[in-house]
């Protein structure tokens, strides 16, 4: 459910800038999504996540910035912006923090040795680098019709393949089976 309401407001942003071909319009649109977004998570969980409310002030800047000054790049920059501080989060976590921010998320349900998470989460770091950085590519590259249809498309299946990227790595490392018949091997101290 979580995951359907994140798409909500890149598919509203779509919609309306493919029924009205006006990218400003559909930058208001996406401005009132993620609000709604963010209030929504609020009064489901009584809390916004660090992700949504990164997410939800970007795009007021980002997009009221294009709002504005009636500039579309400034809403084309705003995934590469978020992608980025993604990244940078990641990255930080792991090496100038205490915990690696992955495993702070998922190690509830997962459990994977160290070396592990430290591999997912530069992999996902560089995802998301990758992510923001074929944002701009295609921004710059291709009209502003196709950069749209990219943000509704190319962002979901960038996702979906690290996702399936990352399946693919705990399975082939046996990580994925039931902790109680694979628990995380601790060194022996022999005697």
């Amino acid at each position: 459910m979580k995951q359907f309401i994140e798409f909500v407001p890149v598919a509203l942003f779509a919609a309306v800038f493919f029924f009205s071909r006006d990218i400003y319009l559909s930058t208001l649109v996406l401005m009132v999504a993620i609000a709604a977004q963010a209030g929504l998570e609020y009064l489901m969980t009584r809390r916004i996540e660090r992700k949504t409310q990164i997410i939800f002030w970007i795009s007021m800047l980002f997009g009221g910035a294009t709002l504005l000054l009636r500039n579309e790049l400034f809403i084309q920059w705003k995934p590469t912006i978020i992608n980025w501080l993604f990244a940078a989060g990641l990255l930080a976590s792991q090496f100038l923090g205490k915990d690696n921010l992955l495993k702070k998320m998922l190690g509830a349900q997962l459990r994977l040795p160290d070396s592990v998470w430290l591999r997912l989460n530069l992999g996902w770091s560089l995802g998301f680098f990758i992510a923001g950085a074929l944002n701009l590519v295609v921004a710059f590259n291709f009209s502003l019709a196709f950069w749209v249809s990219y943000k509704l498309i190319g962002g979901f299946a960038i996702t979906l393949s690290y996702i399936v990227l990352t399946l693919i790595y705990l399975s082939s490392g046996g990580h994925l089976q039931d902790p109680q018949t694979n628990p995380i091997e601790k060194p022996r101290v022999d005697s």
